[in-house]
């Protein structure tokens, strides 16, 4: 009987759990009512079970009763504690972490303490400097409290350059710019999974870590390494793709361009886009040129020549800058009149241009420019409609 007791009891602590980690924070009902009656009830049931049994069966009423009371510490704890929470963690996902850190006695502990605060659902990733072996409750109000938050954080705009994030870091952290470069070379030791590498048009991969620092603002952990810098971001990036779930549509509706591929075009699209408005649009002028009916198959973008240019420590250009040779350089693996997307994605791109290129509106553009002063761009299928469109740059005053 026992037995049958502790498996019962498992089975309810698993099922409960697996519903916080399913993302939702149940709201208790009855904070002083029914669940504790019931607790007690079930108390008091063991105790007359064992006593029934004989005074041997003693020995087995600690582990009851620790399926029955939430182990718990009391008071606001000791000492002090720096603890990280990730993006996008579940209460569950907290509650694994502060018990890791001994800030909490036991995962159901802080669970019951946030489902009993309403306001827990307000708790947000970072660091926060806590204490050792705090209630579940102490806890919850703990990181409640933005005075307990090490406010660290560092915002990385959509678009930037690998190159260029290192040296944001760098300044924000004092982190020096080659133990970026460094921790970069190897994408995969950074979180990045290999299949991402895999490409559907026959070119060569060298994985890089561009394409996967996801911008976003970061609180950057205290005594961090330019390692686990860079892994926070691509865990980031891998977090928002899997929730969008890019890959999986991308093989699915994209005609066998792979997740690397639209990565690449979602890239191009963030670079040339002078108006969020105008990114699925962008990316779909990508996908035509090298996929559809453009004579060249190539991609014909200036931005591709500027990423060469920043790779290889040369100063960026406008597109009236750029000499013929920049711009057909035969040597260069960016060059705009190669056949094919570029090796690599261009910058990082955000969320928007992840969504325009893994959904681009149809359309059978091929051409675009820049209209306004806002960014949007005219869209067309022949160089006439271009042309026309360009008179209107021109008359705006755009270029």
């Amino acid at each position: 009987m026992i037995d049958d007791l502790d498996l019962g009891f498992d089975e309810q602590e698993r099922g409960e759990k697996g519903r916080h980690r399913r993302g939702a924070v149940l709201r208790r009902q009855g904070k002083s009512g029914g669940g504790r009656g019931k607790t007690l009830l079930a108390l008091a049931l063991a105790l007359v079970l064992l006593g029934g049994i004989g005074g041997g069966a003693y020995y087995g009423f600690d582990r009851i009763q620790n399926y029955l009371v939430t182990p718990d510490y009391d008071g606001s704890g000791t000492g002090e504690v720096t603890v990280q929470i990730k993006q996008n963690a579940l209460i569950a996902d907290m509650a694994d972490t502060l018990v890791a850190a001994d800030v909490v006695k036991s995962t159901k502990a802080f669970i019951e303490a946030a489902e009993a605060n309403s306001r827990s659902k307000n708790i947000q990733p970072g660091t926060y400097k806590l204490r050792k072996q705090m209630s579940g409750e102490a806890a919850v109000v703990a990181m409640l409290d933005l005075k307990n938050k090490v406010v660290n954080g560092l915002t990385i705009p959509e678009g930037r350059t690998a190159k260029n994030i290192y040296k944001l870091l760098s300044e924000k952290t004092d982190i020096p710019v080659k133990d970026f470069e460094t921790a970069a070379k190897d994408p995969e030791a950074l979180g990045v999974p290999d299949w991402w590498f895999t490409r559907s048009d026959g070119k060569k991969v060298k994985p890089s870590v561009e394409g996967f620092l996801f911008p976003d603002t970061y609180e950057i952990p205290p005594k961090a390494t330019a390692e686990t810098v860079l892994k926070l971001m691509v865990d980031n990036f891998l977090s928002v793709t899997g929730d969008m779930k890019f890959a999986d549509r991308v093989q699915a509706e994209r005609g066998g361009v792979t997740p690397y591929e639209a990565l690449i075009v979602a890239s191009l699209a963030q670079a040339e886009a002078g108006n969020p408005d105008d990114l699925g649009k962008v990316a779909r002028v990508a996908y035509n040129r090298v996929y559809g009916e453009f004579p060249c198959n190539c991609l014909e973008m200036d931005v591709t020549v500027n990423y060469y240019l920043e790779l290889t420590g040369q100063k960026t250009k406008t597109s009236k800058e750029m000499t013929a040779s920049e711009l057909d350089d035969p040597k260069n693996p960016y060059n705009r009149k190669l056949r094919g997307l570029v090796p690599t994605p261009i910058n990082n791109p955000g969320k928007q241009a992840l969504e325009g290129a893994m959904d681009p509106p149809p359309g059978k553009w091929l051409f675009f420019v820049a209209i306004d002063k806002e960014g949007h761009s005219a869209f067309a299928e022949t160089y006439e409609q271009q042309r026309r469109n360009e008179q209107k740059a021109k008359e705006a005053g755009i270029i």
